[in-house]
């Protein structure tokens, strides 16, 4: 008995667009929107561009939560392609990464929180100026710990998904071992910036990099080529006769 009604090539081009749809609005929202209005150290720099700029913040709100709406489409479609291949470490890397997008849409929640406080006239006469670019930073800076705990996150089940990938030869194993390297960047990005607030900008521009190009590559190949159907089916015989034997 062979597993005929799954289709890996579909879940994995879901997988590839969903890869690409998320780096591209990654990258747009942080030097697009991001970059624009926060600005480091400067908290009330950064209020008074949201309050000049509040249509802009609520747009880069709405694009990361599309962002977090396709990390749990991307873990999803890897899930179903690779639970023929390790049901166990499959289930683990779509927890983590199941995680990563629910503590994502948190930090979500910290942006609406400014952007509801600085968007109401009664409440920002409520404090004094240094009151709410204090609030105002304290929240964001909250929300910045929360993305590094969202690296942490992504490392985990990143490296787990393109470890299964590299073993089973899904895909070429050069591009499955840098992902395995990517994402293990990613989770020392997180833990550093979790311990050194103060770390120089220019480590996260070491590792957001290739990052950014790895993900855009393999999101690239599984929606061109997808994975390798035989190896999956052979993998997935085999499975299926394993857990016959038991």
């Amino acid at each position: 008995m062979t597993n005929r009604t799954a289709h890996p090539q579909r879940h994995a081009r879901i997988a590839g667009a969903a890869y690409a749809l998320i780096i591209v609005i990654g990258v747009l929202n942080s030097f697009l929107i991001d970059k624009r209005l926060v600005v480091a150290g400067d908290d009330a720099a950064t209020t008074q561009n949201i309050l000049s700029n509040p249509t802009l913040f609520r747009l880069g709100i709405a694009a990361t939560l599309v962002l977090y709406a396709l990390v749990v489409v991307l873990a999803w479609a890897l899930y179903e392609v690779l639970k023929a291949v390790g049901p166990r470490l499959a289930r683990l890397g779509l927890l983590f990464r199941a995680a990563e997008a629910i503590v994502g849409v948190s930090t979500v929640l910290m942006s609406i929180f400014v952007a509801d406080l600085v968007g109401s006239e009664n409440r920002v006469a409520a404090f004094r100026q240094e009151q709410l670019h204090t609030l105002v930073g304290a929240v964001l800076e909250a929300r910045t710990t929360g993305m590094d705990l969202v690296l942490v996150l992504i490392g985990v089940g990143g490296t787990t998904y393109c470890g299964l990938l590299f073993t089973s030869r899904l895909v070429p194993r050069w591009l499955a071992a840098w992902g395995v390297v990517t994402y293990l960047s990613m989770l020392a990005l997180g833990l550093v910036s979790l311990v050194w607030r103060d770390h120089p900008e220019s480590l996260e521009r070491v590792f957001y990099g290739p990052g950014a190009l790895f993900e855009l590559t393999i999101g690239g190949w599984l929606l061109v080529k997808g994975v390798d159907e035989k190896r999956w089916q052979a993998v997935s015989e085999r499975r299926l006769q394993i857990g016959s034997a038991r």
